[in-house]
């Protein structure tokens, strides 16, 4: 009998994945030996395709976070891939967000990661344990006709190398509660809202409600409050958090953090956002509190939306979804067209090719991916995403009408997706000022400079 490890519990799906899915850190390598590592990956692959029989008897170990929803499906998808592929059994595990990394650092240490793994944007940490796709693609194993380059470059390393397949396209937004918003009197979001109208429309949910206006951010307030924030500043591209060639800041100004940082203390303060305590009980975005009733908006990767869509209809509640607000209505919209995730294959594998196979099939079968919907984004091939766009609900179908939007502002000319080694200490260090800022420990100017020291100091290594 096959065995499946059921490990642990919702996630916190974030990913961001996307850079900026904000879960990130970097793993840098000097130039010599990472085309080292290259030749080294391009040559194994060689051997592991010639070595491998489709017809043997092959296990392959596979992994995951998500939310319950993204855990049953994706089950699905294996089940109709082991009845295709008599001869594969996947034993998969699926984890809650924080703690998937927890295991998978272990794996990394005794050299036992997944034969199939999915990482978001903090995969340069996990660079050595990645397997370059170059090779079985050049082969057809995996097979990209379907895929544009623009969207195989959004899991490209610098080199070009091939890092994974993107598991969708994604870009964040703010979910909020149609009828709340109405019955409070509070206007509805535009393209053009501000954080102004943002806090705004918080404060008078929560004066209304008695909950809360708007939901935690939790692991993702970084990505709001500091790599979205500063590029939504000045004119577009002119500034980021940090420098396209992550050798240091992308802005000299440390108070540029500190509006943003007073605005989510201010209403922690008032009651109309939740403290640490509070985020602390949202585990996966099924129970996050505008799910729950109890906030009028939070802060979601937009594939996230058809999930707590489809729940708040069956609660009799409709929810919208509008951009991330900006700086000043005619500024930059900081938003972008990302990676959600990327299934990748272990340096570790024993089956690479048979793990490659099983990556393309899971991206471009079009069977696969009508159980998947677009859970994870909206798929990268071509024939899958026109597919799934034609039979989509009504959640899927706004999830499709505001990435298409989104992907008609204008951006930066240069996007760095990566970010630096350490990062995770500063993502970590920035939400417990925000916490601090909001018991009056320490003021928004000193948060920001504290933020942008702890940022500078990934540099000075």
């Amino acid at each position: 009998m096959k065995k499946k490890i059921l490990a642990a519990l919702l996630s916190v799906t974030m990913i961001l994945g996307m850079t900026g899915c904000g879960n990130s850190s970097n793993e840098e390598s000097a130039p010599a030996a990472e085309s080292t590592a290259a030749a080294a990956k391009t040559e194994e692959a060689a051997s592991t395709a010639a070595a491998e029989s489709t017809d043997e008897p092959i296990t392959l170990r596979m992994a995951w976070w998500g939310s319950q929803t993204r855990h049953d499906i994706t089950v699905q998808a294996i089940e109709l891939y082991e009845s295709e592929h008599p001869n594969v059994t996947i034993e998969y595990e699926f984890y809650s967000f924080d703690d998937y990394f927890t295991k998978l650092k272990t794996l990394v240490a005794s050299d036992q990661v997944w034969d199939i793994f999915q990482l978001g944007g903090n995969f340069p940490q996990y660079m050595d344990k990645i397997y370059y796709l170059n090779d079985f693609i050049d082969s057809g194993v995996v097979d990209v006709s379907d895929i544009s380059d623009s969207y195989l470059k959004i899991t490209q390393d610098t080199d070009g190398n091939q890092i994974g397949l993107s598991n969708g396209l994604n870009t964040y937004g703010i979910a909020y509660d149609v009828d709340l918003f109405n019955e409070a009197g509070v206007p509805l979001p535009t393209e053009d809202w501000t954080w102004d109208d943002f806090k705004s429309a918080a404060e008078k949910i929560h004066e209304y409600t008695g909950d809360f206006g708007v939901s935690g951010f939790t692991s993702s307030e970084f990505i709001a409050g500091c790599s979205t924030y500063i590029g939504q500043q000045g004119s577009v591209g002119q500034y980021s958090f940090f420098n396209l060639d992550l050798t240091g800041m992308g802005f000299d100004d440390a108070q540029m953090l500190a509006p943003y940082i007073q605005m989510k203390a201010d209403m922690i303060k008032e009651g109309a956002a939740p403290d640490g305590g509070a985020e602390m009980e949202i585990t996966n975005i099924e129970n996050d509190f505008l799910v729950t009733g109890e906030a009028g908006m939070t802060w979601v990767a937009v594939n996230q939306f058809p999930t707590i869509y489809d729940v708040c209809k069956a609660d009799g509640r409709t929810l919208g979804l509008a951009t991330i607000p900006r700086v000043t209505s005619d500024g930059p919209s900081g938003a972008m067209i990302q990676s959600s995730q990327m299934m990748c294959v272990s340096q570790d594998s024993e089956n690479k090719q048979a793990a490659a196979e099983f990556i393309s099939w899971f991206e471009n079968s079009t069977e696969c991916n009508n159980i998947l919907k677009g859970e994870r984004g909206i798929p990268v091939n071509t024939t899958v995403r026109e597919a799934l766009k034609s039979e989509a609900t009504e959640g899927q179908q706004i999830m499709y009408d505001f990435v298409d939007m989104v992907g008609t502002f204008e951006i930066p000319e240069k996007i760095n997706v990566l970010s630096p080694d350490g990062q995770d200490e500063v993502v970590a260090n920035y939400r417990n000022y925000i916490q601090q800022v909001a018991t009056g420990e320490i003021t928004a100017s000193e948060a920001a400079d504290k933020t942008y020291a702890d940022a500078e100091k990934i540099f000075a290594k």
